[in-house]
């Protein structure tokens, strides 16, 4: 006789397994953090949180600035160096606020790398169901370690960079609407724009993507979600709103080249912001274009459309870092999941070797191009390699993705895709 194994044991080994992972992963970045002081990007919010909340004094204020500048420096920001000052909307407090309870720096740091990394993990997941892409056992497990070790996931974790959960948000936030979850996406859209220059081209693609096709709840959710964040930290700080507009002009000023224009000016001097700004508009029409197009789209041509519109974002003339590369996971699954769809084993190489050479060649272009100053610093270049991918390949596979469903794939096999359905 066989003796079933209680479900309780299971579960509970499941979670003591998972805690004891997480725990040792929280100290193996404790030790990182001790060794290897940084993580500004965490420190900035960690910092303007624990001072607004503890003491009252808004983080867009000069005496949380120097506070910042003197924890990371020893001292106030020289001419010249990163002035690390708050610029995300108030209400990404809401988001630091566990971390700045934590008084020592090094613990609350490591915690959020585990936070960081986690996600990180999810949005590989969630990219996967997003793209429906069900790749072989070897590609399966050497896109998770590609996921991790690519140069666009260690530079936002190790920097403490709170774009992975942005991108984390995006993902389930495409996963949902593409499932009819519109409340679910308005909510977790709405929290995404912690960083909005990030997504603030795709929200507008995505409101007019649901109201041109009379999904109201999304906007709805979307609109009185964004509301009540702004409102409540409102009572907080009252004139938040301008003090952040502020710090957002003020942003470009003390950092590295952060459009594809002034990226390409400091590379060609003579012309490459007029380049930018062509390109910039070649793509911003379109982009246009490509909206249009998608009101008539499938279910796969609306992730397509909005993968297009993450890629194009980061080359627009908005602000950004390469840093926040990590949103185009989703596009870059997409990518995948197409090539094997349309060729098989054909498309199963190009996308190992794809990881290859993103995995490989955007850290071979990052310790070439290093500038060494008074802190290291990315080069411009690090600008142009990943999403310059993304545009070409989607542009690749985009008869796959928008055309009618069913078309190739049934002229090839004779049988219907539920992955374009």
């Amino acid at each position: 006789m066989i003796r079933k194994t209680n479900p309780i044991w299971i579960w509970t080994l499941t979670i003591v397994g998972v805690l004891a992972a997480l725990a040792g992963l929280t100290w193996g970045n404790y030790r990182y953090c001790e060794q290897n002081p940084g993580g500004n990007d965490f420190l900035v919010h960690w910092m303007g949180t624990k001072t607004f909340l503890s003491e009252g004094i808004s983080p867009y204020s000069d005496e949380t600035a120097v506070r910042i500048q003197t924890f990371a420096y020893g001292r106030p920001a020289e001419a010249g160096e990163h002035e690390l000052r708050v610029a995300y909307p108030l209400y990404s407090i809401v988001v630091f606020l566990p971390y700045a309870l934590i008084s020592n720096f090094v613990l609350a740091r490591a915690l959020w790398m585990t936070t960081l990394e986690v996600a990180l993990l999810l949005l590989s997941v969630v990219s996967m169901r997003l793209a429906d892409w069900k790749p072989r056992l070897l590609n399966f497990g050497l896109f998770f370690l590609f996921s991790i070790v690519w140069y666009h996931a260690v530079r936002p974790i190790i920097n403490g960079n709170a774009v992975v959960l942005v991108a984390l948000a995006v993902a389930v936030g495409l996963l949902a609407l593409k499932n009819e979850n519109d409340e679910l996406a308005g909510v977790l859209l709405a929290f995404s724009t912690i960083k909005p220059q990030v997504v603030i081209v795709l929200i507008i693609f995505l409101l007019f993507w649901t109201a041109s096709r009379g999904r109201w709840k999304f906007v709805g959710w979307f609109v009185v979600t964004l509301f009540l964040l702004s409102a409540s930290v409102a009572l907080l700080l009252p004139d938040w709103i301008t003090q952040n507009l502020l710090e957002v002009l003020r942003y470009p000023g003390y950092n590295p080249p952060g459009t594809f224009g002034t990226a390409l000016a400091a590379i060609i001097p003579a012309m490459g912001k007029r380049i930018g700004y062509g390109v910039s508009g070649v793509l911003a029409v379109l982009l246009l274009v490509e909206w249009w197009i998608s009101r008539k789209s499938g279910k796969v041509g609306f992730v397509w459309t909005a993968c297009f519109t993450i890629a194009v974002s980061f080359w627009i003339g908005i602000q950004t870092d390469p840093g926040n590369f990590i949103v185009g996971m989703p596009a870059l699954v997409l990518v995948f999941a197409l090539w094997e769809e349309r060729w098989r084993q054909g498309g199963s190489m190009l996308s190992l070797v794809s990881m290859l050479v993103l995995g490989v060649g955007l850290w071979v272009i990052f310790l070439n191009t290093l500038e060494m100053g008074s802190q290291p610093q990315q080069g411009p270049e690090m600008f142009f390699p990943f999403p310059a991918f993304l545009l070409i390949t989607l542009y690749w596979v985009r008869w796959w993705a928008v055309q009618s469903p069913n078309v190739w794939f049934e002229r090839v096999s004779g049988n219907g895709n539920p992955f374009l359905r």
